[in-house]
């Protein structure tokens, strides 16, 4: 049986190999240990040809930030998680994104490169690229009964922070000897995401001290 798939062009198949030779240097070694040079010979491809296609290696960057971003697995799994009310929805998604992400941990690499790198220079071209697909998911979260009238921009921020902030805190604390901070930590992000940290009534103004009701 033979592959019915149409083989790419030349120039693309060149311009792929160079993206995926250099995803995995920069996975390695990072960004900046990272030369033309080394992505041209280890693609096996000369030097000279290399800009052909490329002028730089920040628009090659650019090129597997955009085809590998993490929002690849992100936004397709909160499209599809399930859920009669937010609460539902939100502890359906969350645990699926994080099972996703962690397949393939390598991912957050490109998001610290971006961030300590290029102190977010091409956020607004990843932007242009996800907000349609981020903004169906975000109207379909304020369309739940019960939230409080927050704009959906800033809705998707702080559900993404919360993932974000329980994805790096994992990693960070992994090796600490605190089971209490470990012990249902997903379950207790969601539930602080959810309702909060104060208890019933505990936004109420304080007394200072020698103040009386």
């Amino acid at each position: 049986m033979t592959d019915s798939t149409p083989a790419l062009p030349r120039g693309e198949r060149t311009r792929q190999a160079i993206v995926d030779t250099a995803y995995e240097l920069f996975i390695t070694q990072g960004y900046a240990a990272t030369s033309m040079r080394q992505i041209a010979e280890r693609a096996g491809i000369a030097l000279g040809g290399i800009y052909n296609h490329y002028g730089s290696k920040e628009e090659i960057f650019e090129a597997l930030l955009l085809e590998r971003h993490p929002y690849h697995r992100i936004l397709p799994v909160l499209s599809a998680a399930q859920g009669e009310t937010l609460e539902e929805f939100v502890k359906n998604a969350v645990p699926t994104l994080v099972e996703e992400f962690g397949k393939q941990p390598e991912l957050f690499n490109l998001l610290l490169t971006e961030v300590i790198e290029f102190k977010g220079k091409h956020v607004p071209m990843v932007f242009e690229q996800i907000f349609p697909e981020a903004m169906q998911i975000g109207q379909r979260m304020v369309s739940y009964e019960g939230l409080r009238p927050i704009p959906v921009p800033l809705l998707m921020r702080s559900f993404l922070a919360i993932f974000f902030a329980y994805f790096v805190s994992d990693l960070l604390l992994a090796r600490m000897p605190f089971p209490e901070i470990k012990e249902s930590a997903l379950e207790r992000f969601i539930d602080i995401y959810l309702h909060g940290i104060l208890e019933k009534g505990g936004d109420e103004p304080r007394l200072s001290p020698g103040e009386h009701l």
